[in-house]
């Protein structure tokens, strides 16, 4: 029976993460994604106890994603300059990948929703740069920046580039895909 209800939980989650692909960008209810699941709302409330906490579901799972394939990059190189390249590539990628999940990274599926859902995705944004700042000494540490370079200056362009595109991505319903033209933006953004 758990498995059948954790089981439901990732269809809900699937759904509601399907549902904000929609380029129009119209506001979920609780009611079309119950009709989208062929299901009654009250059964949605049986496994979510709040639309928020639905959103909080795709939230986790984003933060979960994000952050083990950062802290993979990380363990698998020493070469901080990499790092950072990699990591960069890997957030625009699942952008690309998940048009619906970027619409809860920019915030712009949580505007009518519940406070803390846009804190916890501030969060979000505060922990990719502190992986910028990381990889960005492990490079000073290893001399391939100079001793003068500021880490945290460096980190914030690099998170808020991060974050633009992805903007970007949302507000142009999906048109400029957030990889468009990184191969000629790294040398701008990494030297």
């Amino acid at each position: 029976m758990a498995g059948q209800q954790g089981e439901r939980r990732n269809q809900i989650l699937r759904t509601l993460a399907s549902m904000l692909e929609d380029p129009h960008g119209e506001k979920i209810t609780t009611a079309a994604l119950a009709e989208r699941l062929e299901v009654s709302e009250a059964a949605l409330y049986r496994h979510f106890a709040s639309k928020a906490q639905m959103y909080e579901g795709l939230i986790e799972f984003i933060e979960t994603t994000l952050f083990s394939l950062i802290n993979k990059i990380q363990s698998d190189s020493r070469n901080g300059y990499a790092q950072v390249e990699q990591i960069i590539s890997m957030l625009l990628s699942f952008a690309e990948k998940n048009p619906g999940m970027t619409r809860v990274l920019t915030g712009e599926a949580l505007v009518h929703e519940n406070e803390r859902l846009q804190q916890r995705i501030n969060q979000l944004y505060e922990r990719i740069e502190a992986a910028f700042r990381q990889s960005l000494r492990v490079a000073q540490l290893a001399e391939q920046l100079s001793r003068e370079h500021d880490s945290s200056a460096h980190a914030a362009v690099l998170a808020a580039y991060v974050t633009g595109r992805w903007q970007l991505f949302a507000k142009t319903r999906f048109k400029r895909r957030p990889q468009e033209g990184w191969e000629a933006q790294r040398a701008f953004l990494l030297g």
